[in-house]
């Protein structure tokens, strides 16, 4: 190994830490384009775009699977070869959009865990209510009660609704998993922890430039999405090495300004922020005054001296 500890769970602590296990988000970003100059991803009428569709490692913070392609689909197309390279007891989480009963089942028979949103119009059968308590609401193993969702997934589901905290208000919200251990606290807060991927969007969008693109056609377009994914990673990894304690922005933005000095990059990030006193600049109490004029702050000001 490189560089042991990179790839080791160290983002998140409580429940993930002790699971210890594989846990991954999956979702998708849309990527606005401009429709004049780039007919190949028409989304709408007067809309262009492109879709990053990704699965992502929770406890490490980093892709592990990534496909590049225009918008003009749903979400649910790619989760076959999002998850193709998950095994037993690996954790899926992700949104109500992936909410496909055939591909749940092929996840059930490979060992592979899943908690995602619960779709409103979807109807289960009720088997057994199981004891909940506090801002867990309904805890219950289910079965889909229509004709095909029955076949498409002939085993019993657990379905829990809880309580959940986004941004600072208590919303309402229902979960199916496949799991019967876990508690149905630990359920909720596996799903909390899939907003990470979205966190993870928002990052690289800000820092890595991915909403001006420099060429118009489809290639270019995804070489510049996979270079600013893997321009990530190489900062994820200057960061790990250099113990940074800073904000990933503030990393970006010294990268991005030293790259211009014939300096050690790990050195100039190493030693950021190590000087004594505050790092913000004190306001000093006397008056500036330009050499040799010193000795006129003292006379009257709109007088004859």
């Amino acid at each position: 190994e490189v560089c042991p500890g990179f790839t080791e769970y160290g983002r998140h602590s409580g429940f993930i830490f002790r699971l210890k296990r594989g846990i991954f988000a999956m979702d998708s970003t849309t990527l606005q384009l401009t429709l004049a100059s780039i007919d190949w991803a028409r989304h709408r009428r007067r809309k262009a775009a492109a879709k990053c569709h990704m699965r992502l490692n929770i406890g490490t913070f980093l892709p592990t699977v990534a496909v590049v392609e225009d918008a003009g689909h749903h979400d649910s197309v790619r989760t076959v070869a999002l998850c193709a390279g998950m095994g037993p007891g690996d954790v899926l989480l992700a949104d109500r959009a992936y909410v496909d009963l055939d591909f749940l089942s092929d996840l059930n028979t490979r060992g592979v865990f899943f908690v995602l949103r619960d779709k409103r119009r979807m109807l289960f059968e009720t088997i057994k209510e199981l004891p909940c308590s506090g801002k867990i609401l309904k805890d219950e193993l289910v079965r889909p009660a229509g004709v095909k969702t029955s076949e498409s997934y002939p085993t019993v589901l657990r379905r829990v609704t809880a309580l959940v905290t986004v941004d600072g208000k208590e919303r309402e919200m229902s979960f199916i998993t496949n799991n019967t251990n876990w508690s149905a606290r630990t359920i909720a807060e596996l799903y909390r922890a899939r907003w990470t991927i979205e966190l993870f969007f928002k990052e690289i969008k800000q820092t890595l430039q991915l909403r001006d693109f420099i060429g118009t056609n489809e290639r270019a377009v995804k070489w510049q999405v996979w270079t600013g994914l893997l321009a990530h990673l190489l900062l994820r990894f200057l960061k790990h090495l250099s113990r940074w304690r800073h904000s990933f922005s503030r990393c970006a933005g010294m990268v991005r300004a030293a790259l211009w000095v014939k300096a050690d990059l790990l050195e100039i990030l190493q030693c950021y922020g190590t000087a004594d006193g505050p790092h913000r600049p004190v306001l000093c109490a006397k008056e500036p005054f330009l050499p040799g004029f010193e000795a006129f702050s003292s006379r009257p000001v709109g007088q004859h001296g």
